[in-house]
Parts: structure tokens; C-alpha cells; sequence
């Protein structure tokens, strides 16, 4: 993987159903979300502010309001149980907590 894309095409290939699709109300429609996504994680990684993100990413206004959007609308929430649930099912996840 190259410094600009964290997610595998076989990783991307488990999100990408769960993303949102435009809605019809009209507006502009959606940058690609990959692309996004891909700025979203960058910005987690190194811990740079939004405004020093990578040009490579698209405008920074962009990344950080569709990552406000998806948390606001539960698309983040979505993703993670559905990535939790085939992990699990997969039988790659070891529930035994020690406490």
C-alpha cells in the first residue's frame, strides 16, 4: 500500500455496499467515496488537523464533512456491525474477556 491508500480493493470491496447512495433531493451529488474514505483514515492515522490533509484527498471541507455526516446518520455505526458481524462469523474474533 502506498502513503495515500489505506484500504486493500478487498477491504474496500466489504464497505463500499454499506455507503450511502446520493439522495434524491437534489444538491450535489457525492464526491467519490473511496477517495473520502481513504482521507478519513489518512487523518486518523497521522493525526494531522483537517486542513493539512494531502491535496490527493480532495478538498479537506469535503473529507470532513461527509466523515460529520456519516456519524450524525449512522453510516459509521453500520459499517463497524456489519465488519464486526462477518469477522464473527468467520470465526476471527476471540470474545473471552478477562476482567
Amino acid at each position: 500500500m502506498s502513503r495515500m491508500v489505506s484500504l486493500s480493493d478487498g477491504a474496500w470491496a466489504l464497505v463500499e455496499p454499506l455507503m450511502p447512495a446520493a439522495s434524491g433531493k437534489g444538491g450535489r451529488p457525492f464526491a467519490d467515496h473511496r477517495r473520502t474514505v481513504e482521507g478519513i483514515i489518512w487523518r486518523y492515522r497521522t493525526g494531522t488537523p483537517w486542513r493539512d490533509l494531502p491535496a490527493e484527498f480532495g478538498p479537506w471541507q469535503t473529507v470532513w464533512k461527509r466523515h460529520r455526516r456519516f456519524a450524525a446518520d449512522g453510516t459509521w455505526d453500520r459499517v463497524h456491525a456489519a465488519l464486526l458481524a462477518d469477522a464473527d462469523a468467520a470465526g476471527l474474533i476471540d470474545w473471552n474477556v478477562s476482567v
